[in-house]
């Protein structure tokens, strides 16, 4: 009998004996979709580097169903739907319509990138947005009185702190920076801010922040330490502001699945369930631009047309 026959004979019927490694491999997707905390903080990072891409683990159901469908296998058929009901558990919320509720806020936040070439159609750009709070990040001394000049007179108030800065339609009290600096990082290197808006619902505390970057190697894998030691710090300064309403926009460069960023997301909560993907601009594949509440629900998140930034803006409503 040649090859194509003992392929016949071996898939023609559907058995329960064949596919058993992939059910394996679709068992534990579904597993890491529910509870990707159950993948420990091995060397390497692999539990936030699967974290930090969580909703794409539902790309591995078409080829383990097909898989399966070839195999007449039923355990594997069986078992990729393990992940599908998974995945539509964990996100199919996010494929839902948003009701239009009126906001109370709304704020953007945009890492407007320090190599950006197109600084006046990107401030010009957050200046049409019509929110009442934006912030950016990697602000530079030359793209500041681009943005200045463009933003001044919608949002005449105004505060920075080194590369991070935030204007807004109401008044801004008592602006201060955040220190969340990792160790060894120099005194030069401020990413943190604090103010008060004073608004029409009372005063908010509003935080702008920029955590260090992740870095992906074959030598240290999923490098986050930097990133997770700055989270632990504005999760400090979050727990210790005495305002009831609290607002945080900011690159954190973590999803809020990510379990280096549970110092700040226990201190805020999660936004509305929407995917709002909003790096690398090119081709997103994660939310690390947050907008994100204590006192205060996000009602809705969205990506806005890109800028001349390798990030996309990201805008939210937030009701109190």
């Amino acid at each position: 009998m040649g090859r194509a026959g003992a392929w016949r004979s071996a898939g023609g019927r559907w058995s329960w004996r064949r596919g058993r490694g992939a059910a394996l491999l679709a068992a534990a997707a579904g597993v890491l979709l529910v509870r990707p905390g159950l993948l420990p903080d091995l060397p390497g990072r692999p539990g936030s580097l699967v974290e930090a891409f969580l909703p794409w683990l539902g790309l591995a159901v078409p080829p383990l169903a097909g898989w399966a469908v070839l195999r007449r296998s039923r355990t594997a058929l069986c078992a990729a739907a393990l992940p599908a009901l998974a995945w539509t558990a964990a996100f199919g919320a996010f494929l839902l319509p948003r009701t239009g509720q009126p906001a109370d806020l709304r704020a953007v936040q945009h890492n407007i990138a320090d190599d950006n070439t197109d600084r006046a159609g990107t401030a010009r750009a957050l200046a049409r947005t019509g929110a009442d709070l934006i912030a950016v990040e990697e602000l530079t001394p030359a793209a500041a009185p681009v943005f200045a000049a463009a933003l001044g007179a919608e949002y005449p108030h105004h505060a920075a702190a080194g590369t991070v800065a935030l204007w807004s339609r109401h008044p801004l009290a008592d602006p201060r920076p955040v220190d969340i600096r990792p160790a060894g990082v120099g005194e030069g290197w401020n990413r943190g801010l604090r103010a008060t808006a004073r608004t029409p619902h009372g005063d908010i505390a509003v935080y702008v922040a920029h955590l260090p970057s992740v870095r992906l190697g074959p030598l240290r894998g999923f490098d986050a330490a930097r990133r997770d030691e700055s989270a632990v710090l504005l999760g400090r300064a979050l727990a210790a502001e005495p305002l009831d309403r609290v607002v945080l926009l900011g690159d954190l460069n973590a999803t809020v699945d990510d379990r280096g960023l549970a110092p700040v997301v226990r201190r805020t909560g999660r936004p509305a369930p929407d995917f709002a993907f909003s790096w690398p601009a090119a081709l997103p594949a994660a939310r690390i631009d947050h907008v994100l509440a204590r006192g205060a629900e996000v009602t809705r998140i969205r990506t806005l047309p890109p800028t001349g930034s390798d990030h996309l803006p990201v805008a939210a409503d937030i009701r109190f």
